[in-house]
């Protein structure tokens, strides 16, 4: 569970990058973050997961403070970034392992994980090979193996899809449906408004730092009053802001 209170973060101490921002992410649910480029959802997420951290509000993550503390809030969620180019010089292997001993893994667990893992992502015969001879999704599948090694409770995606093959697009899908399924949460940023349709139980919009709609896509369609799609709820909420 991810709760979000009151949260306000400014870069110049001018304009609100994020302004009073609640959310409530609960258990057992994939939560679809939407908004145009700008609109506050890699700020949010960088506030959510300690990489930044907020000038007003609270974050609690399982119930625990993210600024009380840090350390104990980051053991509870996967994190998987926008952009996969990381420890380029390091072997796929290697990168996992590394993520599993900051998590501390036990050796015995994480082979089965790693194993597992390297199946449904296709990546058995590549963990050798340094990640800076990997394709664009095969870096990112690497980075999202690495996430997932310590088995968390909470995942915070952003913009996950990206670069995937339309095999391991299905898959990660497919876990994340099995993830909220097994009552824990799926938090994740998206641009491809199919998917979001698809794919979430609830979504948020947010642009310009501020929540337009928060609910199902059922209840934003009757906000609307229109059998709409979700891409014309979208544009139709964000132009006219």
């Amino acid at each position: 569970m991810i709760e979000i209170s009151n949260v306000t973060k400014s870069y110049n101490n001018i304009s609100n990058a994020v302004e009073n921002l609640n959310l409530t992410i609960n258990d057992g649910e994939i939560f679809g973050f939407l908004g145009p480029n700008g609109a506050g959802k890699t700020t949010t997420i960088k506030m959510i997961t300690g990489i930044i951290a907020q000038d007003k509000g609270e974050i609690k993550i399982n119930g625990i403070n993210t600024k009380e503390r840090p350390i104990e809030s980051k053991k509870q969620f996967a994190f998987v970034p926008d952009s996969p180019d990381m420890f380029l010089r390091l072997k796929g292997l290697e990168y996992i392992n590394f993520m599993a001993d900051i998590y501390e893994v036990p050796k015995a667990i994480r082979k089965d994980r790693i194993e597992k893992l390297a199946e449904r992502f296709d990546m058995a015969s590549a963990l050798g090979d340094k990640i800076q001879t990997y394709s664009h999704g095969m870096r990112q599948k690497i980075v999202i193996m690495g996430a997932l090694i310590h088995d968390p409770s909470v995942w915070i995606l952003d913009e996950p899809l990206t670069g995937l093959d339309p095999k391991s697009s299905f898959v990660l899908k497919e876990m994340m449906k099995e993830h909220a399924n097994s009552g824990k949460t799926v938090f994740f940023s998206t641009h491809v408004l199919e998917v979001a349709e698809k794919l979430c139980d609830r979504v948020a919009i947010i642009n310009k730092g501020k929540i337009l709609f928060c609910g199902t896509l059922e209840e934003m369609k009757d906000h609307f009053k229109e059998n709409s799609s979700l891409e014309n709820m979208f544009l139709e909420m964000t132009e006219n802001e």
